[in-house]
C-alpha cells in the first residue's frame, strides 16, 4: 500500500486529516514540530521534526522511504502574526522547499500544497475563481508565501514530472484548534462573557467545516492522475460576515460578551467567497456542514476539549 506523509499532522487539518485516513486503512506517517495532543494513534505515526532543517528528512529516511504522496500542510498560519513577523513567512517558503527536495530526492510521485484564499487579496469581487489570485493583489508576508509556494509547487511540477495539485482553503474550523483563530478565541471570550473584538465591521469570510476540508484533500488525491497540476478552491462556497459568526456562538453559548468592531487590521482580507464549481466538477466535491451547524459542532467540541 502506497504510504502518504502528512507534514504538520499535529495540527487542526493534518490531525484530523491522518485520523481519517488512518480510518480508511491508508498507511500514514506525520511529521510535525510538536507531538499530536489530540489523537494517540496520530502521534504513534508522527515523526518530532522541524522542517526548516533539510537534515530532519535525512534523519528520519528509513521511516520515509515508501512515500508515494505528500500532502504539505505545514505553515505558520496566522495572517496577522506573520504581518508583524514576517520572518515567519520565509519560513513557510523554506519547509515547502524542503518538502519538495525531499520528494524530488526520492522518487515522490504526488505533492499537494495547502494554499490559501488569501492569494485573491481584497478586489472588487467577493466570490473568486481559481484564474483571479494575482500577485498585484498581494496584501501581505503570509499571503506572499503561499503565491510564492504555489509557483514553486508549479515548477516542480513542469522540471521534475512530478503529479502535484494545490488547494486553495478558507477559514478552516471544527475542532482540534486551540490557537487565537477566529473561532477558538471567541469561544474563549465568549466562555467568560469577555468582550469579543472583530477586525473588519464588513468582514464576510468562507467558513469551511474541517470534515469538508479533509474530504476535499481526500479527493483530491484519489483523483490526482485526472487532475495533476490543477489549483482547486476547497471552501463552502457561502460568505457569513465574522459578526454573524459571533453573534452565533454567542447564542449558542449563552453568553452576555459584548461584540466591539473594530477597523480591519492590516494585510488581511475583507471579503471572500469561494466558487467551488470547479471542485464540485473535478472532483465531485459537495461540502454538507452549514456554518449554523458547523458552528454547533464546533462549540460542543471546544466545550469538551478547552479550558
Amino acid at each position: 500500500m502506497d504510504v502518504v506523509l502528512v507534514t504538520g499532522s499535529s495540527g487542526t487539518i493534518g490531525t484530523r486529516l491522518c485520523e481519517t485516513l488512518l480510518k480508511n486503512g491508508n498507511k500514514v506517517i506525520g511529521i510535525d514540530r510538536v507531538p499530536n495532543k489530540w489523537n494517540k494513534e496520530v502521534n504513534k505515526v508522527t515523526i518530532i521534526g522541524d522542517l526548516l532543517d533539510k537534515k530532519t528528512f535525512e534523519t528520519h529516511k528509513a521511516k520515509l522511504k515508501d512515500i508515494k504522496t505528500v500532502i504539505h500542510l505545514a505553515a505558520n498560519a496566522r495572517v496577522y502574526d506573520l504581518v508583524v513577523d514576517p520572518d515567519k513567512a520565509f519560513e513557510n517558503f523554506q519547509t515547502l522547499f524542503n518538502a519538495l527536495e525531499f520528494a524530488r530526492k526520492n522518487n515522490v510521485s504526488n505533492f499537494v500544497f495547502a494554499s490559501s484564499r488569501e492569494t485573491y487579496g481584497n478586489t472588487s469581487k467577493e466570490v473568486l475563481h481559481e484564474d483571479e489570485a494575482n500577485h498585484k493583489h498581494c496584501e501581505s508576508p503570509y499571503t506572499a508565501s503561499k503565491l510564492g509556494g504555489e509557483a514553486l509547487v508549479h515548477a516542480y511540477n513542469k522540471c521534475y514530472n512530478m503529479k502535484t495539485i494545490i488547494l486553495r482553503f478558507s477559514n478552516v474550523y471544527g475542532m482540534y484548534d486551540e490557537s487565537n483563530r477566529f473561532i477558538p478565541l471567541v469561544y474563549k471570550l465568549a466562555k467568560n462573557h469577555k468582550e469579543i473584538q472583530i477586525f473588519g465591521k464588513d468582514k464576510v469570510l468562507d467558513f469551511t467545516f474541517i470534515d469538508d476540508t479533509v474530504d476535499g484533500i481526500i479527493k483530491a488525491i484519489t483523483n490526482i492522475n485526472q487532475i495533476n497540476g490543477e489549483v482547486i478552491n476547497i471552501a463552502y462556497g457561502k460568505g457569513i460576515s465574522l459578526l454573524g459568526v459571533a453573534e452565533m456562538m454567542k447564542t449558542e453559548m449563552n453568553s452576555k460578551s459584548p461584540i466591539v468592531l473594530k477597523d480591519n487590521r492590516t494585510g488581511e482580507v475583507v471579503k471572500y467567497t469561494a466558487d467551488i464549481s470547479k471542485a464540485k466538477r473535478l472532483l465531485n466535491y459537495e461540502p454538507k456542514t452549514n456554518v449554523e451547524e458547523g458552528i454547533k459542532r464546533s462549540v460542543e467540541w471546544c466545550k469538551s476539549n478547552l479550558n
